[in-house]
């Protein structure tokens, strides 16, 4: 008997040392009565500044204060990145046209001394054939000249052979006395006006050696020419002028070599 009331009496002893020992509650707050509203302030639209008050949601408006050290570094920092960009840029600018300003005198250096090489080799092309050049020009300046002293020297003769006619009488003796002698009956070509002047000085020879005068319009005063059964001697103007001429050119031949 006495253990069974033992045995029941052991848990109301721990039920009585577990309130004891258990931490009080802290007792609930008493709940505020809500103020009554009338029908006019039920309907009424409350103001935001009421509503975050009464939710206590009002935030303070925070402006961050500014260091005016940092702000003064900030600003020049700012200004030496500009400055340095602006430099860089000039100097950029100033190095791209001094390098084609090098290039392009490099290029045009190079462009002149080619040309001024290929004129070299001209001019020695050209100093190569001066000599031979020279000879041309010496022999076409003396052909030249000559054929100007020919021109000359006919206008003389003809104004002399107008002014003089005589100088067809030695002429026609030196064909009279020519050896050897021509056969038949020759015949003394003259010019028109020189046939009168010609039988009156040398009229009584001609007969004696038996030759015939007759006119020809196709020579020149001064000048005559002789036809014979054994032969003709030309002794016209324009033969005599092409004998000299050839006489000199041989002459110039000779003094180039």
């Amino acid at each position: 008997m006495t253990s069974s009331k033992q045995t029941a009496a052991a848990p109301a002893s721990r039920a009585r040392l577990a309130a004891a020992y258990a931490p009080a509650r802290p007792a609930a707050a008493p709940q505020a009565a809500k103020p009554s509203l009338s029908a006019w302030q039920r309907w009424e639209m409350g103001t935001l500044e009421n509503e975050d008050a009464a939710h206590g949601n009002v935030q303070a408006l925070v402006v961050p204060r500014v260091d005016p050290e940092v702000l003064a570094r900030d600003n020049e920092l700012s200004r030496l990145r500009l400055q340095a960009r602006a430099e860089g840029r000039t100097e950029g600018h100033r190095e791209g046209l001094a390098k084609g300003r090098a290039e392009g005198h490099a290029e045009g250096l190079a462009a002149g001394l080619a040309a001024a090489s290929a004129h070299a080799e001209q001019l020695r092309a050209l100093a190569a054939t001066l000599p031979a050049a020279l000879r041309r020009a010496e022999s076409e300046l003396a052909d030249a000249i000559l054929t100007l002293a020919m021109d000359v020297a006919r206008q003389v003769v003809h104004r002399t052979l107008r002014a003089e006619p005589e100088w067809v009488l030695p002429l026609v003796q030196d064909l009279l006395h020519a050896e050897p002698a021509l056969q038949g009956e020759p015949r003394l070509l003259l010019h028109p006006d020189d046939v009168a002047l010609v039988k009156n000085s040398l009229g009584n020879e001609l007969q004696i050696a038996g030759w015939q005068v007759r006119p020809d319009d196709t020579l020149a005063r001064g000048g005559c020419r002789v036809q014979s059964a054994s032969g003709e001697m030309d002794a016209s103007l324009e033969t005599r002028w092409k004998s000299v001429t050839a006489a000199l050119s041989r002459d110039i031949d000779a003094a180039e070599l």
